[in-house]
């Protein structure tokens, strides 16, 4: 396909989670920097929070073709924030795609975007609208190559009958359904999806995986070196897959003190604290941006973190409990936690994970093993510690602790202390054999992959290229001259 040397201009739309938002921004600050237009679509409450906390001139300096841009996330203004129940009704996306089209069919016909870049959670929306204007569509999941292979096979899953939505008997039984992983996963690695059964939450997100198949590519933060088998497979579905992680490494290797994206206001006095202890010996506890915790699940963490006698340095957002009604709801930090917490401990509400991560006195992370975290962790070689609940995160748990033997696997179903401060020990006294040799093994690889010679940074590359080649490939609006 003929090449064009004039900039592209790229519309980018993420699903509203700030670990979808975070990996998405980062790829668009790399395709800005390689001279195309950004236009980065987020919800209007989303737009407000990027406002506040991060340094929007100074990004605007350095990005000046990068334009923040907002719709509607469907929900009315009277919901909390990050009701994703209620984001991912008809109603709600029904109002996002008419507003998201009028957006796209807002720009003069010269800075008509010639591409999309879309969540793989937006791709109803993003497809429908994509085909109709005649804009070519990529994909950008933000699950790993892995959870991404298992997303798709979902729906056959179900349909076959191979698991008991209603009466799951063996949790522990091997699923022998995913091709390429037949001896990997078992049921309970799936029970998200099961439990969003029979709502209709599990058919949007079967919907939506099968309408991300149909994109023009497909772009994951993650390296080739820690998931050919399954990258390779992801080929025979999408024409084209680009593996750009860990992104925000990528980042950090070609676009120097760049301005970081922020949505919350970050507690830099962790990072003094951790000047003060010693290498290694600090247990880094973090539940990402959307766990809850019940009041008893979150005393048996801090019993358990107490009890082993290690120093830690633990995230409590104030939305992550859950209060005695089962409401959500912004919970004051238990006062005994606070207390009890001085001598060994340190409680913020919110940490710069990245350094946190890359600090010399982290020698371990009790994480819910978000794909953003655990990317993060293995870059920085820190055994992990998993504690999935959510969507991808029981399947990136089972891949850490088994496949690539980089942390231990607490999906157990239950919160215990005398558990919780066992494996605490056992991770940051390096009592499992082969975690820390592992850890530095593939987080070698990762580094590597990032490097000028790398696969990550060759992939960038090959993407950007193929962006600017579909300017060729823009039809215009029906009715446009």
């Amino acid at each position: 396909m003929e090449q064009s040397s004039a900039p592209s201009h790229v519309l980018v739309l993420p699903f509203p989670a700030e670990g979808h938002i975070k990996p998405m921004f980062n790829l668009s600050k790399l395709v800005s920097h390689k001279g195309h237009k950004i236009t980065f679509v987020n919800t209007h409450r989303t737009h407000d929070r990027i406002l506040q906390f991060t340094d929007t001139p100074s990004f605007h300096t350095q990005f000046p073709d990068f334009q923040l841009a907002s719709i509607t996330d469907g929900v009315p203004d009277d919901h909390p924030p990050n009701d994703f129940a209620a984001m991912i009704t008809p109603t709600s996306r029904s109002k996002v795609r008419k507003e998201f089209r009028e957006l796209l069919s807002s720009f003069e016909e010269k800075e008509k975007p010639s591409c999309i870049i879309a969540d793989g959670m937006m791709s109803t929306i993003a497809m429908d609208v994509a085909r109709e204007l005649g804009v070519p569509l990529i994909t950008f999941r933000t699950y790993s190559a892995t959870a991404t292979w298992v997303t798709i096979h979902i729906s056959k899953i179900f349909h076959r009958g191979l698991l008991d939505l209603h009466n799951p008997k063996d949790t522990d039984k091997m699923l022998s359904s995913i091709p390429g992983l037949e001896s990997v996963f078992r049921d309970r690695d799936l029970q998200f999806f099961i439990k969003m059964k029979p709502s209709f939450g599990l058919d949007f997100y079967i919907k939506e995986t099968l309408s991300m198949t149909q994109a023009s590519g497909l772009i994951l933060n993650t390296f080739d070196e820690l998931e050919a088998p399954i990258i390779t497979k992801l080929t025979t579905i999408f024409p084209k897959v680009y593996t750009i992680g860990p992104v925000h490494s990528l980042v950090k290797t070609q676009l120097h003190n760049s301005p970081s994206l922020h949505m919350r206001k970050e507690d830099r006095s962790c990072i003094t604290w951790l000047d003060h202890q010693t290498a290694k010996s600090v247990l880094y506890v973090s539940f990402g941006t959307v766990v809850k915790l019940s009041h008893e699940q979150l005393l048996e963490f801090w019993h358990g973190l107490v009890n082993s006698l290690k120093p830690f340095l633990w995230v409590i957002r104030k939305d992550l409990m859950i209060n005695k009604e089962g409401n959500l709801g912004n919970n004051d930090v238990p006062i005994e936690l606070d207390l009890g917490t001085k001598e060994r401990g340190l409680l913020v509400e919110w940490a710069p994970q990245e350094e946190v991560l890359a600090h010399p006195a982290v020698g371990g992370f009790l994480t819910h093993c978000g794909w953003n975290s655990t990317i993060e962790c293995i870059f920085e070689s820190v055994p992990m510690l998993c504690w999935p609940s959510l969507t991808d995160q029981t399947i990136n748990s089972r891949c850490v602790s088994e496949q690539w033997g980089i942390g231990l696997d607490m999906n157990i179903g239950t919160c215990d202390r005398l558990i919780v401060e066992k494996m605490v020990n056992d991770v940051m006294e390096n009592e499992i054999k082969g975690i820390i040799s592992s850890t530095n093994e593939i987080a070698k690889k990762a580094h590597e992959s990032v490097e000028v010679t790398g696969s990550s940074y060759h992939n960038i590359e090959n993407l950007v290229k193929d962006i600017r080649s579909m300017r060729k490939c823009y039809r215009p609006l029906l009715g446009d001259s």
